[in-house]
């Protein structure tokens, strides 16, 4: 192929060469650091001119550890995460992680092979409609039809996955658009007249804002991952020292509000703090900032915040008013948003009284668990973890019982330590995820901790943790079961525990041992501590299997149909 560059206009790159090189060109101009991916027929091609370049490319042990590779990249770094996969069942296996990543909103850009023009429509082999199934999981979807559209289609792609609201964009490249040759131009910049983000609030509505924290008793900030995203952190710590509100998050939200600050109340929701869920409960002013008003987060909504001003600030005008009525929207990214709020109101709320009555809850009714000396409580287990990493780590998880100890248990300080599935709730997702965010920051401490049945369903992407030689430590919470399951069949369903007992399991450590991984066994709080002194002082891998009290619940726990005030399982 001919790629010696033949024309420079303006602000264009045009070149000649065919749709595969096109591909890693445009990855090359969006700055693309790695590529996570499978190889298969229908984007040989691109694997083919992927060969001659340097873009790195981490070859995951299937589709789904690619994706979800990827959001961990993504959720660390802030940046598009790019997954490069063929067509029909390499393509369908990214299913799950892209609908991870939509409800997440987490910024990817999937790049799927598909059989060629003269066939789609067929049931060719290996020919699915990718299309038509991504659709309502991804924020846009292109099928390429030309190999002259293609690189305009890129740079529309990373546009939309990072701005506004961020999420997934799909590209569909037939066969022969990867072979087809034609003229690469790539545009600096691109504009979108039906797509354009509004990310300055209404001056007007920040001042209404500030009219009801004026006015407030008890004011609450509610912080969600969209502070994150819009890298706001610095400004939410401001705005709530500075009017002396409370803060609580959730669950994708950790990291955006010293978990040790005298104003932070714990996470809310469902496995919440008491003092938070009070909080959003007896609020006269509720002030969201970035958060979806998701069912796990309100519970009963006849009982949600039924007595506050409910001002909700997000950049996706949708989630506004769509689960909980809100007075006083505001349409903007958090960080502009919240340097809106802080040269608008520089008054502190009168709610002293307020603040000493939740941190009465705080101290009367904190988290708890048992300690029996016989057996090792999992609650313990995260609490090590925290203290061995200074609570410095990157923590990933899967879904369940696990998820919900280290959301509560490890005090997250610092942003975008905290990587999980939040809205779909995947198990498998703990693992590669992991490998992810290590890729992202080789330097920094990354855990993985994982249930013993979600740990077995991506374990094929250990071979990723040897062939990079990644540090990454992964901390199995084994308690013989589908613990969230056998938890909810306790508690709703008459101890009924069917098919959630894990009786019989691999040996994990011959399994770490045979992908080349240092593993080992702790049944004890000494065990765990020394296994992980010793692989952070040596940088080396680690699986530790940690046999953890087999019976033990996550609790507070606010049950299906009740209020943020009916919780269970709080305790002085």
């Amino acid at each position: 192929m001919n790629t010696e560059m033949v024309v420079e206009e303006e602000k264009q790159t045009v070149k000649m060469m065919n749709g595969a090189e096109m591909v890693l060109q445009a990855l090359e101009e969006e700055k693309v650091e790695v590529l996570f991916g499978y190889p298969g027929g229908a984007v040989l091609p691109i694997y083919d001119a992927l060969y001659k370049k340097n873009l790195r490319h981490i070859l995951t042990r299937h589709e789904q550890g690619a994706i979800h590779a990827a959001q961990g990249y993504a959720r660390v770094t802030g940046k598009v995460g790019v997954v490069l996969a063929t067509s029909g069942p390499g393509a369908t296996n990214l299913i799950t992680g892209i609908a991870d990543a939509m409800i997440d909103s987490l910024p990817l850009v999937i790049l799927t092979g598909q059989v060629a023009t003269t066939v789609i429509g067929t049931d060719a082999f290996q020919e699915a409609d990718v299309l038509g199934i991504t659709m309502p999981i991804t924020k846009h979807n292109y099928q390429v039809r030309s190999v002259e559209e293609l690189p305009g289609i890129i740079k529309e792609a990373f546009h939309i996955a990072r701005s506004g609201r961020p999420g997934p964009v799909l590209i569909d490249i037939p066969k022969d658009v990867s072979n087809a040759i034609g003229t690469f131009s790539y545009d600096k910049e691109v504009h979108l007249p039906g797509y354009q983000p509004k990310m300055t609030p209404n001056i007007l509505q920040v001042r209404r804002l500030n009219e009801a924290i004026a006015n407030a008793k008890k004011p609450v900030i509610l912080a969600g991952a969209g502070v994150l995203f819009a890298k706001g952190h610095n400004e939410l710590l401001q705005m709530a020292e500075t009017l002396n509100i409370p803060v609580t998050n959730t669950l994708l939200g950790l990291g955006s509000f010293p978990a040790d600050h005298p104003l932070f109340l714990g996470m809310a929701g469902m496995h919440g703090t008491y003092a938070a869920n009070m909080a959003l409960y007896e609020c006269d002013l509720l002030i969201n900032i970035g958060a979806r008003f998701d069912d796990r987060l309100t519970g009963n909504l006849n009982h949600f915040a039924k007595n506050a001003v409910v001002s909700h600030i997000d950049i996706d005008p949708a989630e506004i008013g769509k689960n909980v009525k809100t007075h006083i929207p505001i349409v903007a990214d958090a960080k502009k948003a919240l340097e809106a709020i802080l040269e608008e109101c520089q008054t502190p709320a009168k709610c002293e009284g307020w603040i000493e009555e939740l941190g009465a809850k705080k101290e009367s009714y904190p988290l708890w668990y048992e300690k029996d000396g016989e057996t090792l409580k999992p609650q313990r287990l995260l609490e090590i973890i925290h203290e061995v990493t200074k609570g410095e780590a990157i923590v990933t998880t899967d879904v369940g019982q696990h998820q919900m100890w280290a959301a509560q248990y490890y005090k997250f300080k610092n942003p975008h330590r905290w990587v999980t599935s939040g809205g779909l709730g995947t198990m498998g997702f703990g693992l590669p995820s992991a490998i992810g965010a290590q890729i992202a920051e080789p330097d920094s401490t990354v855990v993985a901790v994982v249930g013993d049945a979600g740990f077995q369903m991506t374990l094929q992407e250990l071979s990723m943790i040897q062939e990079l030689s990644l540090p990454l430590i992964v901390v199995i919470v084994n308690n013989l079961a589908l613990g969230m399951v056998r938890q909810w069949q306790e508690e709703f369903y008459e101890k009924r525990y069917s098919e959630s007992l894990l009786p019989v399991q691999p040996d994990f450590v011959k399994l770490a041992e045979a992908y080349g991984i240092k593993g080992a066994v702790a049944v004890s709080e000494e065990e765990v501590e020394t296994h992980l002194r010793t692989a952070l002082e040596t940088k080396t891998a680690l699986l530790l299997d940690v046999r953890v009290t087999p019976d033990e619940k996550v609790y507070p726990m606010i049950a299906p149909g009740k209020g943020l005030h009916e919780m269970i399982g709080v305790k002085p």
